[in-house]
């Protein structure tokens, strides 16, 4: 995506904006969250059908390819759909010198979340 086109004629003009990245964090956001609306509603509908099946049907379920890969996605798109919205409500309420910090700390949250989600789902994927 051509960074220069989505900025107005005045801010390419003057080379103003959000630190010059706001359009792409909110896009971020956006496609984020589209991504997030097919994979949640297949989530909740796997759930929802394997209500009362025991641990074992579980798992034989989660080591299907298509299952791996959707929660794998799943996890992906909702820790970084996560961490540009905590990262957003952190620029606009702190207004310390511990802003930068918390930012970190999100982001590394969130990360290690995803990171502990996308082992843990290999791990059942290609136990014996």
């Amino acid at each position: 995506m051509n960074r220069e086109r989505m900025r107005s004629p005045l801010g390419r003009a003057l080379g103003l904006g959000s630190a010059k990245e706001g359009v792409e964090h909110w896009w971020a956001e956006r496609v984020s969250a589209v991504a997030l609306v097919p994979l949640t509603l297949w989530f909740v509908a796997s759930i929802i059908a394997h209500t009362g099946s025991d641990y074992a049907i579980f798992i034989d379920w989660m080591r299907t390819a298509l299952a791996t890969i959707s929660m794998i996605l799943l996890l992906i798109a909702l820790f970084h759909h996560t961490a540009l919205g905590l990262q957003v409500v952190i620029e606009d309420y702190v207004h310390t010198g511990a802003k930068f910090a918390a930012v970190i700390v999100v982001r590394l949250g969130c990360f290690a979340l995803a990171s502990a989600g996308i082992v843990a789902t290999l791990r059942i994927a290609f136990s014996g």
